[in-house]
């Protein structure tokens, strides 16, 4: 994360308006998306199929988080460990798993392979704004 590391305090505290979130918040919730995507791809190797997705609330889990006030280092390392963790369960996965099927919230079906994929769709999306800003 050489652009994390390269920036000032203030730059990624800055918010481009109030009602939206700094480039700290935004790898906070790349925090948040990480911890909830790894239990999902964890809990739907053993739980009932099709798995159920639970939602949460993304920007709730950003306040109550204070990444805003939170030290860069710490959500960086937060970050960096738990992506790890989902790229080891990842590389575990084969055609048998990635085909776990799972229930979206608007009760659509689809697969661990779907979920794996909007994962990383998500995480590019927020990196390519913490890039651009």
């Amino acid at each position: 994360m050489e652009i994390i590391s390269k920036s000032s305090e203030s730059e990624l505290a800055r918010k481009p308006n109030p009602g939206k979130w700094s480039k700290k918040e935004i790898l906070g919730h790349l925090v948040d998306s990480g911890i909830n995507n790894l239990q999902r791809f964890t809990e739907i190797q053993f739980e009932h199929k099709p798995f159920k997705i639970k939602k949460y609330n993304q920007d709730e889990l950003v306040k109550a988080n204070d990444y805003q006030n939170s030290q860069i280092e710490v959500i960086t390392n937060l970050w960096l460990s738990i992506n790890n963790q989902i790229k080891n369960l990842i590389k575990k996965q084969d055609e048998t798993t990635l085909s776990y099927k799972v229930e979206l919230d608007n009760n659509d079906i689809s697969d661990l392979r779907f979920l794996i994929g909007d994962y990383v769709d998500h995480l590019e999306h927020h990196l390519n704004q913490i890039l651009e800003r």
